[in-house]
């Protein structure tokens, strides 16, 4: 009864991290849904800067902190390890649905492509970005990412084995191919206003701060393969590779 509850927790939380990462693209891209990053009714300036600087923060802290190995070791002694991932999933997209509603919108045009050529180059880029994101979970176990294979195989009764060091397909040019597509996905638009840019300015800072903290734990895990890999791979950029 514990495996199969513990289950169906896992799959709820996917389904609602699935939920979050679809409307997001609606969101950032102000694409198809109500409430988008520049959607109206705007407040007074400096209300909606902290506002929404608040809401970014409260996700960079929680989303990196409950990440860290420290936390985790904490954390399991609270709950269940297979839950642990789950649990990881589904609070950072309950702060993703949070930031989504109250998002107060900044629309004073900072820049505007309008050659129509350029305005197609950036809409492939930013569905390129979400696209090549997706893909990038898969090759690295994507049912192991988000917790599913956790609470699957603590349904079964099966111990978790923790992954293995390997470096498939986008891996080889680039250590954190999502990171970069995120980035590219989150500045590719040709109408950038002060909301959107503070909220590029922000994730992106927070990318950067992440993979710092996050290849510390990954040195931790792997050893001298990881810190080969960091010297002879770029971080975000799929660059040749370093001698």
């Amino acid at each position: 009864m514990a495996g199969t509850i513990a289950f169906i927790y896992g799959a709820m939380a996917y389904v609602i991290f699935l939920a979050t990462f679809l409307y997001a693209i609606g969101f950032v891209g102000n694409l198809m849904i109500s409430k988008s990053i520049d959607s109206p009714p705007e407040g007074p300036f400096v209300e909606s800067l902290l506002v929404n600087i608040a809401l970014l923060s409260l996700f960079a802290v929680q989303h990196s902190g409950m990440a860290r190995q420290g936390f985790k070791k904490r954390w399991t002694k609270i709950i269940p390890r297979a839950l642990e991932r789950s649990t990881f999933v589904l609070i950072s997209s309950l702060l993703l649905i949070l930031l989504y509603s109250q998002w107060r919108p900044m629309t004073a045009i900072v820049w505007e492509v309008g050659n129509p050529a350029a305005q197609r180059v950036l809409e492939v880029l930013f569905w390129l970005g979400w696209l090549i994101a997706l893909h990038s979970t898969f090759l690295i176990d994507h049912a192991d990412l988000f917790g599913l294979k956790q609470v699957y195989l603590y349904a079964r009764g099966r111990e978790h084995l923790a992954a293995k060091f390997k470096m498939p397909e986008l891996y080889q040019y680039v250590r954190h191919p999502i990171m970069m597509v995120f980035i590219i996905a989150f500045w590719a638009t040709p109408v950038m206003t002060a909301g959107h840019l503070l909220f590029s300015l922000a994730t992106t800072a927070y990318i950067f701060i992440g993979i710092c903290l996050e290849e510390r734990d990954l040195m931790n895990r792997f050893g001298e393969a990881y810190r080969e890999y960091r010297r002879r791979v770029w971080m975000v950029l799929p660059l040749p590779r370093k001698k």
